[in-house]
């Protein structure tokens, strides 16, 4: 599906709106890992062409296009570890994750336009657009931001914790990560809330 117009953030613009922001998240449904936010500030001079849902792009595209909305936007980044997850719960962790990175831009958005239901909790204008990482090119700016980020920090505990293959399935609940997981049990980076974690986890304690 392609999103290459900017038409709800050119309605805004065009009411005086200056800065608006898309903000998405990576990384909920993997069993290891952080969960990785992204804000993209998106200027209305921004060409952003193949902008898509970041799970619609194969790696190699989305990381071509993530380095045109490098130079063409603004990006902040929110990073929740492992252990925060485990601790306040994945919403939790994702909505904080979202907030981090509205926090990290250096310019203050009038506007923010968020993947999902649920609003942040910061003092900013914000519409929760379903499906926004579908629908707006702000939203799947940073839905790819957030992708490629996280993907990367992925790749790099695949050298520290080699057995998992971290650097194929990025942590999420593959069949060959279930099974290594069985084998070796938990890393550092597993999720111990999560159930097939929690399985495992169980299972060495009988």
């Amino acid at each position: 599906m392609h999103i290459e117009n900017l038409a709800l953030e050119s309605y805004f613009w065009s009411r005086g709106v200056r800065w608006i922001a898309g903000v998405d998240e990576a990384g909920r449904g993997p069993l290891a890992g952080p969960v990785v936010a992204a804000a993209c500030l998106i200027p209305k001079t921004a060409q952003l062409v193949g902008v898509r849902d970041s799970k619609e792009l194969t790696p190699r595209s989305r990381k071509k296009v993530f380095w045109s909305i490098l130079k063409q936007t603004i990006i902040g980044i929110g990073v929740v570890t492992e252990q925060e997850i485990d601790r306040i719960n994945i919403l939790r962790a994702s909505l904080l994750a979202m907030r981090q990175a509205v926090l990290a831009l250096p310019i203050s958005p009038d506007l923010l336009l968020i993947d999902g239901h649920l609003k942040i909790d910061l003092p900013i204008d914000q519409i929760p657009v379903v499906s926004g990482d579908k629908r707006l090119v702000s939203v799947a700016a940073a839905s790819i931001a957030a992708k490629v980020t996280r993907d990367e920090m992925m790749i790099v505990w695949d050298r520290m914790y080699p057995h998992y293959g971290f650097a194929k399935h990025k942590g999420y609940p593959t069949l060959a990560h279930r099974k290594a997981l069985k084998e070796w049990g938990p890393s550092p980076l597993h999720r111990k809330t999560f159930r097939p974690v929690e399985e495992v986890i169980a299972a060495a304690r009988a």
